[in-house]
């Protein structure tokens, strides 16, 4: 039997009022792979991955994560998803610990795993150095960690991350992408949108490109790329970006 696709998106439409942000995409991300989905600002990359996490609804068209329908099989996707959404979706009073402990117990996982797992995470992150910190005085880059630390502590099987590095330290940033690649190697399959392209031009597989609303681009890091072009060069020839005028004075 062929293994489903990790994502698979068909006709995927979003409006708001006369806008359409998201504009009949059709997309498939295969299990085991690292997928970079990028575009330039307001290109419906965050609408897009907000309704593969259930935090929007699609207007049309249809998402299946796993093999499962969504929103019909939600409640059984979920428990392999693991979510880093743009927006920290975090509870400022409290602890690291209590909110990494919080999301093992939603995920349905007994109290002794969550709290050996928790803080193996605090550690593996290193968050673990000032335990009673609350996380409404954390800077954006530990709070990136710990919502990173939380979205690994049921090993799920698909990862939806919009930037997950964005206010992450150079030294926060390559401990994320060791752990990200090694889930890879163990066959997770992860799916991010970010701005900093020299981190998806090292890490991923495939990429995929969306402009005013529209997929413009879905294929290997390799064959999106020609000759010695870096990924920015191939992603401003993609959404057909240049340089405008110049100002005489500077």
């Amino acid at each position: 039997m062929t293994e489903p696709a990790a994502i698979d998106i068909y006709d995927l439409r979003k409006t708001y009022g006369d806008k359409a942000a998201v504009d009949g995409i059709s997309l498939r991300v295969e299990q085991g792979c690292f997928f970079g989905f990028l575009g330039p600002n307001g290109a419906g990359k965050t609408t897009t991955i907000k309704m593969l996490m259930g935090l929007a609804q699609p207007t049309s068209g249809s998402i299946s994560l796993l093999g499962h329908p969504m929103p019909a099989d939600a409640l059984d996707v979920k428990q392999q998803i693991g979510l880093v959404p743009d927006e920290s979706l975090l509870f400022d009073h409290l602890t690291g610990a209590e909110y990494i402990e919080f999301a093992g117990r939603i995920y349905g996982l007994d109290r002794a795993t969550v709290r050996q797992r928790s803080a193996e995470l605090l550690d593996l992150f290193e968050l673990s150095s000032a335990p009673r910190k609350l996380i409404a005085e954390y800077s954006k880059g530990m709070r990136k960690r710990v919502a990173m630390a939380a979205a690994l502590i049921h090993r799920p099987k698909l990862f939806l991350m919009d930037e997950p590095f964005e206010g992450v330290d150079a030294v926060g940033a390559r401990l994320m992408k060791e752990i990200l690649l090694e889930q890879v190697r163990h066959g997770a399959t992860i799916f991010l949108t970010s701005h900093v392209l020299e981190v998806v031009e090292r890490l991923c597989d495939r990429v995929a490109i969306i402009h005013d609303g529209h997929l413009v681009t879905d294929s290997s890091m390799d064959d999106l790329r020609h000759g010695d072009e870096s990924l920015e060069d191939a992603f401003v020839r993609a959404v057909g970006a240049g340089r405008g005028e110049t100002l005489a004075w500077l």
